[in-house]
C-alpha cells in the first residue's frame, strides 16, 4: 500500500505538505485538495495515533462502555453491544449513515473534506487506527476520490451522510473517481493498488464524525471569496478612473482615523491601483462622489476583515480535534461531547456569503452609473455611441442585477434553521452543509457580476481614449481584450460574459494588475 511519507520534520516539503495535526493553513488545503499536492503524516502524529488505538484497546479488552464503540448511536446510544456485534457494528454504522442525495460533490471537495477529517486525527484524540489513516493519505496521494452526495447532510453529528459515503470506499464500497472514470471503488483501489480495509471497533464512527466536509469545502469558497474582493478591487479602481473619481475619499487618513483594518487596506490598493492615472485628472470632478464610488473602502474593508474572522474560524477547526467520544490518552480519559457540531462553520460561511453579496450589489450600483448618461461623467449610453440603434452593454445590466437579486435570496441564513432529527436526541443541528452549498453559489453568481464591470470599464477606457488609464488598469485591460473585444455594435455577449468569468475566476486579470501594483492587500 502507499503509505504516508514517514521522515518528514518539517509541514511542507516543496510539493508535499505534512499533516501534523497543527499547521494547515487554507492555502495548503487548497494546494492539496484543487493543485493535487502531496501530503504525508509528520512522525510524531503517527506516535500520537497509535498511543491513542493503544488505550481504546486497552478499554475494549476491559469492557468498559464507550459510546459509539460499543454502544448504538444517538437516541441508540444507551444501547449495549456484544463483542461480536461490536466487531461488525462500524460497517453497519457507515451503511445506515450514507443516506444523502443528489448529484456528486466536486472532487476537490471531498479531497478537502478528507483533509480537514486527517488533520483531526493528528491530534490523536479519535481513537482510531493508523491502517485507515495510511489508506486515505494514499488515496489523497494516488487521486482516488469517494463519489460524495453533495446533499443530506445537517452539519452534526458532524456530516455525516457525505462522510459515511467516503468511508465507505475503504472498503471498497460504493464508487470513486479515478483518472477521470467513475468506477466501482474496489475496482478504483485495486488499480490505484491501494487495499482496502476491515473497520473495527471506534474506526468507523472516527472517520466520519465531524463537520469536515463542510469545512474543506468552506475553505475553498474563502480562498476563492478573497481573490474575487481583490478583482473587484481591480474593478473598482478601473471604474473610478472612468468615472473620473475624487480620489480624496481613498486619503489614507481618513481610514486611519476611523481604524478599520480592511478599509484602510482597501483604500491603500485603490491608490496603488490608480497610480499614474489621466483618467483621473479630466475636468469637471465633483465635490463628492456617490456612495457606490466613495464609500467602497468601508464596504470591501468590511468584507476583507468578515473574512479575516472566517478564516479564524475555519483554521481553528482544521488544526484541532473534533470527536466524540474524546480520547486522552496521557489521562486514560475518554470524554463525550459535542465538538462535532458545525456551527462555528456555518456561522463564517453565512458571513462569507452575505459580505459577498454586499459587495457585489455595490459592483453592480457602479456598473449602473458606467450605463446611465445622467450619471456616467460624458460617457455616452449605455457605452455605445449607437445609441438608440444599439443598445450597448445594457442588458448586461440586467444579468448584474438578476444574479444580486438571486444572492440575496441565497443569503437568507440557513444556520438558524435546524430540524430535530435521531428522536430528538439531536434536537438542535447547525444546517452548516446548507450553507455551505449556497455559500459556493453566491460566489460564483458574483464572479460574474464583477466581470460585467470589468467588461464595462474596458469598454469605458476605449470611449475615454486617448486619455491613458493608470498602468496597473492598463494591464488589467489588456487582459480584458485578449478575451472580449471592443463592443462598436452590438453583438449576442452571453460568450464574451462567460468567457470573462472564467478567466477572472483564473486570476488571470488580478494577476496582470498586481504585476504592476504589487500584491495586493
Amino acid at each position: 500500500m502507499t503509505t504516508a511519507v514517514e521522515e518528514l520534520p518539517r509541514t511542507r516539503t516543496a510539493n508535499t505538505v505534512v499533516l501534523d495535526g497543527h499547521s494547515l493553513k487554507i492555502e495548503d488545503l487548497v494546494a492539496i485538495a484543487r493543485d493535487r499536492h502531496a501530503i504525508g503524516v509528520h512522525p510524531d502524529a503517527v506516535a500520537r495515533i497509535d498511543k491513542c488505538r493503544d488505550l481504546l484497546e486497552r478499554k475494549i479488552r476491559a469492557r468498559e462502555i464507550m459510546y459509539g464503540v460499543n454502544t448504538g448511536i444517538g437516541e441508540l446510544s444507551e444501547v449495549i453491544l456484544t463483542p461480536e456485534q461490536a466487531e461488525k457494528f462500524q460497517k453497519y454504522l457507515l451503511y445506515s449513515h450514507a443516506a444523502g442525495c443528489g448529484e456528486p460533490c466536486a472532487e476537490e471537495d471531498v479531497r478537502a473534506g478528507m483533509i480537514s477529517r486527517l488533520n483531526t486525527h493528528c491530534w490523536g484524540h479519535s481513537g482510531i487506527r493508523s491502517e485507515i489513516v495510511q489508506t486515505q493519505v494514499a488515496m489523497l496521494n494516488q487521486g482516488v476520490t469517494p463519489v460524495v452526495c453533495q446533499k443530506g447532510s445537517v452539519g452534526a453529528c458532524g456530516d455525516l451522510s457525505p462522510m459515511a459515503q467516503m468511508a465507505l470506499t475503504l472498503m471498497g464500497e460504493g464508487e470513486v473517481f479515478y483518472r477521470g472514470k467513475r468506477l466501482p471503488a474496489k475496482q478504483g483501489m485495486q488499480e490505484a493498488g491501494i487495499p482496502t480495509v476491515v473497520f473495527r471497533e471506534r474506526d468507523g464512527l472516527a472517520t466520519i464524525n465531524g463537520s469536515d466536509l463542510m469545512t474543506g469545502i468552506g475553505c475553498l469558497e474563502l480562498f476563492d471569496a478573497m481573490r474575487w474582493l481583490k478583482t473587484q478591487e481591480v474593478a473598482l479602481a478601473m471604474t473610478l478612473e472612468s468615472l473620473n473619481a475624487n480620489l480624496m475619499a481613498y486619503h489614507p487618513r481618513i481610514h486611519a482615523t476611523r481604524g478599520y483594518p480592511g478599509a484602510q487596506e482597501c483604500a491603500e490598493n485603490i491608490r496603488r491601483l490608480t497610480e499614474g492615472s489621466e483618467l483621473l485628472n479630466l475636468p469637471g470632478k465633483k465635490v463628492q462622489d456617490a456612495y457606490s464610488l466613495r464609500s467602497s473602502p468601508q464596504v470591501v474593508g468590511a468584507a476583507k476583515d468578515a473574512f479575516k474572522w472566517a478564516r479564524y474560524m475555519l483554521e481553528i477547526e482544521l488544526n484541532h480535534a473534533a470527536d466524540n467520544p474524546t480520547f486522552f490518552p496521557d489521562e486514560e480519559l475518554v470524554l463525550t461531547g459535542a465538538n462535532f457540531q458545525g456551527t462555528p462553520m456555518a456561522f463564517a460561511l453565512e458571513l462569507v456569503g452575505m459580505s459577498v453579496t454586499t459587495v457585489a450589489a455595490l459592483s453592480e450600483r457602479r456598473l449602473n452609473r458606467l450605463m446611465n448618461p445622467h450619471l456616467s461623467m460624458g460617457l455616452p449610453a449605455f457605452l455605445t455611441r449607437g445609441a438608440g440603434m444599439f443598445s450597448g452593454l445594457m442588458l448586461s445590466q440586467y444579468t448584474a442585477g438578476a444574479l444580486i437579486c438571486e444572492n440575496r435570496v441565497l443569503s437568507h441564513p440557513a444556520a438558524t434553521g435546524s430540524i430535530p432529527a435521531a428522536a430528538d436526541q439531536e434536537d438542535f443541528v447547525s444546517m452548516g452543509m446548507t450553507t455551505a452549498i449556497k455559500t459556493r453559489q453566491i460566489i460564483e453568481n458574483a464572479w460574474t457580476v464583477v466581470a460585467i464591470e470589468l467588461m464595462a470599464a474596458a469598454q469605458a477606457f476605449d470611449l475615454r481614449a486617448p486619455v491613458r488609464p493608470s498602468p496597473a488598469s492598463q494591464a488589467a485591460y489588456d487582459v480584458v481584450r485578449q478575451y472580449v473585444s471592443r463592443l462598436d455594435e452590438d453583438r449576442p455577449l452571453y460568450e464574451d460574459i462567460n468567457t470573462l468569468t472564467r478567466v477572472a475566476k483564473e486570476g488571470t486579470i488580478l494577476q496582470a494588475a498586481e504585476g504592476v501594483a504589487g500584491k495586493l492587500n
